[in-house]
Order: structure tokens, then sequence, then C-alpha cells
């Protein structure tokens, strides 16, 4: 989920240059590309020749729980940096392969080594902490070469917050020490009393091995191939570098394949719209982390890579028709993190759904608040409403039945502490100032604001958090029906009603046809056209009449780009294409749009996003799909306008595609009945066919096709396994 780009008092409508807390600055660009890997809590930000703070800009480093345990790694050839060839992190995003070669070396004004002579190529992946590369190197030359190979290496064990831009006053103790023949130890004993180190091996033996060098004076005859491995292990044991490297990738593969080999896939007549699927699952199970509790979904690269209440959630209902595991592996884990007291450092309360942990310095010292930090409004009733929803895919009540205390005591709070006035609204405001001080998904402190500009003073009532208590009561009331709890059912049906009624008397704007971004803390609506109405539609806590109206304005000019839907629309007070929350594109946010378009029979504006994503994502590098990108009106022959610090890899922008995709095919699951149906099912020109195979019921399965026909769909089962049968239902009023 977005962090916030400043956490500030209300500001007028004028430039400001006060530096916020938890700021993330935006400076020059990168001089060279950057490129990621992620295994389990370890991720890697390298440049595009495979060096790590080799280059300006960028936020390169090896890191692990919040802490950066590599800051420079830098291979050179004798004293010069290589040429590149080419990059690219393979399709599964396994490992990165870089191709290098030498450029042209002098020695006393006389070249001893034409460029092109030697290729070198490096291929590095992350394992158990740590980082595993080898360095290929190849004489392609008629004559023998000698030449000097070199790594320069260092460790800041910079805190995450540190690397954003946070300035700290102390720092702890750092030294290394050199481990001959082929180790070095690099140490740093933090202000919180623990030791963190980074431990590198080089195979074979340096010729010349130093506190922040390893040098290597390689000869090669013609065609002759020789290979460097180098290890730098964050914690851990330090495997040894030559037979790890194979088998430590090999191991790699056989994990990625035992994690995904319970979800479906989705494959489309255009190659480059498979490519896009493609990328966004290996974008999704780098980003999958094993807990104790199951598989999570961290937020994003580099940023958010650690449990996010809100993301992780929304990444599970969006991929909850592919692999109900991940759903699993939320709702257990965050039932283990509820919070249980009250907190207000930490906004916590009993029955509160976690917005955020680290376990870097910084956090434990409570430099940040964010150790395990609540402020979050949505992540609670989300928690309901994945539970209740989970249930509809699979029928696992077992797990319903495991996960029932945390849902009672999410309700609880929603009844009590997040109604703070008492009028049967949600509402928030932080517990201190170090908190965030807006709580949905936007928020930025300039995220919620009156037509005029001004910013919303609290406690404050969004309109998408309404809809997704309404969603939860009635989330929780199936699964107390499931579990025999009739009267507890009925009672939170009752609620949820009462819930709709007073979110239409309070937040629909007759002045602007549309209902208000929120409430203030004097309960005056918030007159500004944004997307958060689009999130309660999703719900269904709308009235038809006024939903229907939404969803028409939201596919209108002033909100639809051309590249997707807009976080404000074009002409508000506040709107900013190039802002991370006030006009910007995201697409998790068209993602939850278009099911609101889909619930009031919109379904051709889910094709418009959808085709709009996919269009966007192949100007991208890798066909990625990143956090967000810039609200500029779509230009013919040009690609999207990216957003300078957003996170690629993001979870909810890489499951977007696949939710969207379940939007157009109106994918429900009937576990009592064994039947998959597709409602009112539409598929995109852009798309062609679309096969979905390996879709699970239970312990059936089945491969089918939805192909466009004239005058409609055409539904092609491909294969089916156990006791399933796939429908379409065709409604007259779509």
């Amino acid at each position: 989920m977005p962090r916030p780009k400043a956490i500030q008092a209300a500001v007028p409508l004028v430039p400001s240059a006060v530096e916020a807390p938890f700021y993330i600055p935006a400076t020059d660009a990168p001089s060279r590309p950057r490129r990621n890997l992620k295994h389990n809590d370890t991720f890697a930000v390298f440049d595009s020749h495979g060096d790590v703070g080799a280059s300006a800009g960028g936020e390169d480093g090896l890191f692990d729980c919040d802490t950066r345990y590599l800051s420079h790694l830098e291979l050179l050839i004798n004293g010069s940096r290589p040429l590149l060839l080419h990059s690219a992190i393979n399709d599964n995003n396994l490992h990165y392969h870089v191709d290098l070669t030498n450029p042209d070396i002098f020695i006393d004004g006389q070249i001893t080594l034409l460029k092109d002579t030697v290729h070198i190529s490096r291929t590095i992946y992350l394992c158990e902490g740590s980082l595993r590369e080898r360095i290929g190197l190849m004489n392609h030359g008629p004559e023998p070469v000698t030449f000097r190979l070199s790594l320069a290496f260092a460790a800041d064990f910079a805190d995450i917050f540190e690397v954003r831009g946070i300035k700290r006053l102390r720092r702890g103790q750092t030294w290394s020490a050199v481990l001959p023949p082929s180790g070095v130890g690099l140490s740093y004993r933090g202000l919180d009393g623990t030791m963190r180190r980074t431990m590198l091996h080089f195979e074979p033996a340096p010729t010349l091995l130093q506190e922040s060098v390893a040098s290597y004076v390689v000869t090669l005859a013609p065609q002759e191939k020789r290979a460097i491995f180098v290890t730098a292990a964050s914690h851990g044991r330090l495997p040894d570098s030559t037979v790890s490297f194979f088998r430590g990738l090999a191991t790699l593969r056989r994990h990625l394949k035992s994690a995904t080999r319970h979800a479906a896939s989705v494959e489309t007549s255009n190659s480059v719209v498979n490519e896009v699927l493609c990328r966004s699952m290996a974008d999704l199970y780098m980003l999958m982390t094993r807990t104790p509790d199951g598989l999570y979904p961290y937020a994003g690269i580099p940023w958010y890579s650690t449990t996010f209440g809100r993301d992780g959630i929304i990444t599970a209902m969006q991929m909850l028709w592919v692999d109900p595991a991940i759903a699993a592996g939320v709702l257990r884990r965050l039932a283990r993190l509820q919070a249980v007291k009250l907190d207000k450092q930490a906004d916590a309360a009993p029955g509160k759904i976690l917005h955020e942990m680290r376990g870097g310095e910084m956090a434990a010292l409570q430099e940040v608040p964010f150790a395990q930090y609540y402020g979050t409004v949505d992540a609670t009733p989300l928690y309901v409403m994945l539970a209740g929803q989970y249930l509809d895919r699979t029928g696992d009540l077992s797990l319903i039945r495991e996960v029932w205390p945390a849902i009672e005591r999410a309700l609880a709070w929603l009844d009590g502490p997040a109604d703070i006035d008492g009028d049967g609204l949600i509402e928030y405001a932080r517990g201190a100032q170090t908190g965030l001080s807006n709580q949905g998904w936007k928020d930025s402190h300039d995220s919620v604001f009156h037509a005029d500009g001004r910013l919303a003073e609290g406690p404050i009532a969004l309109v998408e958090v309404q809809g997704y208590a309404y969603a939860a009561r009635l989330a929780a009331s199936i699964c107390a029906q499931a579990l025999g709890l009739k009267e507890r059912a009925a009672t939170l049906v009752a609620q949820a009603e009462r819930l709709r009624q007073r979110f239409e008397e309070t937040f629909w704007c007759d002045d602007i046809g549309f209902y208000a971004i929120a409430l203030d803390g004097k309960k005056s609506p918030c007159r500004v056209r944004t997307s958060n109405p689009g999130h309660a539609l999703a719900t269904g806590i709308a009235a038809p009449e006024r939903g229907a109206i939404v969803a028409s304005t939201l596919l209108k000019s002033d909100f639809y780009s051309g590249w997707g839907i807009r976080t404000v629309a074009k002409g508000e007070a506040r709107y900013n294409p190039m802002s991370y929350h006030n006009g910007s594109i995201w697409p998790h946010d068209n993602a939850l749009l278009a099911q609101g378009l889909a619930r009031y029979g919109a379904k051709r504006g889910v094709i418009g996003i959808f085709e709009s994503l996919m269009r966007a994502t192949s100007y991208l590098d890798h066909r990625r799909i990143p956090e967000l990108y810039c609200g500029f009106s779509r230009r013919p022959g040009r690609g999207p306008t990216l957003y300078p610090a957003a996170c690629s890899p993001q979870a909810w922008a890489a499951a977007a595609p696949f939710s969207l995709i379940q939007s157009m095919l109106g994918l429900e699951f009937r576990p009592g009945e064994a039947e998959i149906r597709l409602n009112n099912p539409v598929v995109p020109e852009l798309a062609g066919a679309i096969t979905l195979r390996n879709v699970t019921l239970g312990d059936a399965s089945a491969d089918f096709t939805v192909h466009p026909s004239p005058g409609g769909i055409a539904l092609e089962v491909l294969r089916t396994k156990g006791n399933l049968r796939i429908s379409v239902v065709i409604s007259p009023q779509t």
C-alpha cells in the first residue's frame, strides 16, 4: 500500500520546502537503470551492469529485514568500468544476468587490450539471506590476455529509512576484517545493541584481498574460460560458493515450482498481453515471503518489502481465484499480529489489523513508529471481507473457524473505537504526531481535502471505508451462518443495512452528482470527485441509481486519461497528474474500480481499463506493472509518463490484471454446488480468446477458454478433473 510522501499538518495551497517525516525524496534519475531481486526477507537493487552503489542515483544494496548489508559491489577491469552488452532479469525473476566486455585498456599510452576481447558474464541470485554471483570470463581474442579484475565492496548497514532519506544524529560502530585466504567480514554494532554482519567469500582465493577490495590477476589463453564465485551473506552460515551456487539455483527453481503448483494460469491470443501476465505472475511470487503462517505477499521493492496489512489483504483478494493459498497465509498472519492492547504511539487498539511492521535498527529504537504499527482505518474491515471471500471461494470452513476469534475482535473494533463519535460511521484520527495523518489507502498528508483545496481536519470518515465496513459485516454474517451462529449472522446483516442507509444520507452530494471523498470532523462533506467512491461501488453499498451515475462519471475524460482512471478528477482543486495520490493512475485502484463498474452494469468500462493497462505496460521495461504512473492524457505514439519514486514491482499492481480478468469474465465459485460460473462474461478485443488453466475448486480443476463470438461469447471446456461444472449465465440487463 502506498506510504505517505509527507506527513505534516494542514498547509495552504502554496509551495512548501519543509521536509516532512518519512518523505521519500526524488532527486536526479539514476544514471544506470535499476533491477531488483527478492527472496523471502532479502532483496537487492542492482544497476544495469550488475553493480551496487557504483553509479549516481538509485537505492542500491543488498537488504535483509530493513537493513542494508551491502552498499557497494563494483566490478572493474584494470581499474576501468566494463562496457555493457546486455542485462536482464530472467522471466521467472530467479536470477539476474549481465553481459559485459572490456573497454580499450591502455598502459603508458599504448593499447594493451582491445575492446570486446574478453566476455564477462555475471549471473546473480538471492538465497537464504545471501547474494550469490558467478562471474564467467572468456577470451575471444587470438592471443593470450592478462588483466586485473577487481571487486570493490562495502557495507554501511543503513536502515531502510536512512536509505529513504531520513537523517540520523548518531549511528553505531562499523569495522571490517580480512579472513585469509578468501573471506572478509564487515560488522556493525547498532545503537540497539544488535550485531549485524556481512560475510564475503571469493572462490578461487583472490590474488590480493583487502578490507574493501578483492583483486585477481587473470591470464586467459585464446578461447579459455574461467569462473569466479562471490557470496555476500547477510546472516547465517556462509555457504561454500562453488557448490552452493548451482545447488542454490536449483533449489530456488524447485521452491518456485512448489509454490505455484496449485495456482491457475491465464493465456490470451495476444503475445504482449501474455508477456505482461507472465511478468506479473513472476513478480507476485517473487514478492511472496515464507512466514511461520504461510505465504505472505510483501508490498513492493524497494521501500515496502515487508508485511503490510492493507496491501497483503487486497493482493490476496485480487489473486483469490488464482491461488487461495495466498489468502490463507494472509488471514493467519494478520490474525496472529492483530493488536491486543491500546497503544497510541503505534495507533493500536484491540482488534485492529496491522498496517506495517519493520525489523530495522530505527524501528527497534522507536526512531520511526513502525516496528508494529496499526495506523490504518481500512485493513480491519478488509480483513473480515477477505475471510468471507475466502469462504465463498473455497468452502474451507476449518480456516474460518480458526480465525473466527480474530474476526470477532475486528468486528468489535468496528462497533466501538472505530466509530469515534458514535454516529454509526467509521472514522480515523492518529494517536500521536509521529503517526500517519491520513489512514486510508491514499495516505499522503494532502490526499483528503475540500473543494476549495483546504485539507480536511479529523476525525475523518472516508467514503470507501464505509463500504468496506458494510461488506465486512455481510461477509462476517455469511461466516457466522456457516458456523451455525444464526443470531449473530442476523445482527450483522441488520448492522450492515443501517450503515448503508446512513451512507446514502451523508455522502451523496447532489451539487457534484457524486459521493464525497470523506466527511471531516464537523461532518462536512469533502465535495471532491475522486476514485474513492469507486471502491464503495465494489462493495455494493451504493444505491443502484447512484452507483450507475458514479460508474458513468468515472469513465469520462476528466477521470479517464486513456491510460486508466485518475485518483482525482481533472479540474479539482489539488489535481496534479504528477502527484502521488491527487491525479496519478494506480493499477490496483483501477482494478478495484473495475469491480465496481462490473457490479453496476458497466462491463464495457472494465474492458477499457484492462486494455489501457495492457497498452501502458507494453511500453514499460520488462513488461512490469509499476506501483503507479502519472495521470497525463494519453498521446498518440507515446507511452505513459512514469512516476519517479514508484515501487516496481509492487504486489497489488502485479495482481491487478488477474483481478480485471475476473471482473471481465464474471468468475464466481460455488463450492457447495461444485460449480464455476461466468456471469455476463465479456472478452476484450485486445486479448482475443482467454484461456484459464488449472482453475481449482476443492479437489477438482478445469481448463477452459472464453472466445468472442458473433453476438456474444463462447465457452470451450478443455479439461475437467473431478466433480466440477462450468456454466455461463447471461442476464437480460447486460
